[in-house]
């Protein structure tokens, strides 16, 4: 049976990120090398001023370079222009930019979700934004256990064209 994706555009303003890095294989991601930084973030929440939306979690995703086995990885908070970066942590803007945003449910395989969402974006005549070095980023519920085998978040890749 085809699972169909509830897919739209939206147009998401620019913001600021504090948070932590991490870089690796997408093995190493898949092993749970992300959900070891979104902990470690998760336990210094309390150093982090001016949060914009607290109870969310943002994974954002760059590849380290074209055609890369591994990737860039910030696990973050939205904040507002007055925040502060704490001893260890990074500051990161992102541009105002359009993305196809899914939600992808618990009970789903997320490498189908990713594929499907890939192919909704062809299917409407979008390409994906190279001009931004993010390639996609989730948005996780603050409230959610990292290491639940089985989690929910909300995907979002940046497209041009519609």
């Amino acid at each position: 049976m085809t699972r169909v994706l509830e897919v739209q555009v939206i147009q998401k303003p620019a913001f600021r990120a504090v948070g932590l890095r991490w870089e690796g294989t997408f093995a190493e991601a898949a092993a749970g090398g992300i959900r070891l930084v979104q902990q470690e973030l998760r336990g210094r929440l309390g150093e982090i001023a001016h949060q914009a939306n607290p109870e969310q979690l943002l994974g954002l995703s760059y590849h380290a370079h074209p055609e890369a086995k591994g990737f860039v990885h910030y696990a973050v908070l939205e904040v507002t222009p007055e925040a502060g970066v704490p001893d260890g942590m990074l500051d990161i803007s992102v541009p105002t930019l359009a993305y196809a945003e899914c939600k992808h449910a618990k009970g789903q395989n997320i490498q189908e979700t990713y594929r499907l969402i890939y192919e909704w974006i062809s299917e409407q005549g979008c390409v994906l934004n190279k001009d931004t070095e993010i390639t996609h980023y989730e948005v996780y519920p603050m409230s959610q256990n990292p290491y639940d085998p089985d989690p929910e978040f909300t995907i979002r890749i940046p497209v041009k064209g519609l």
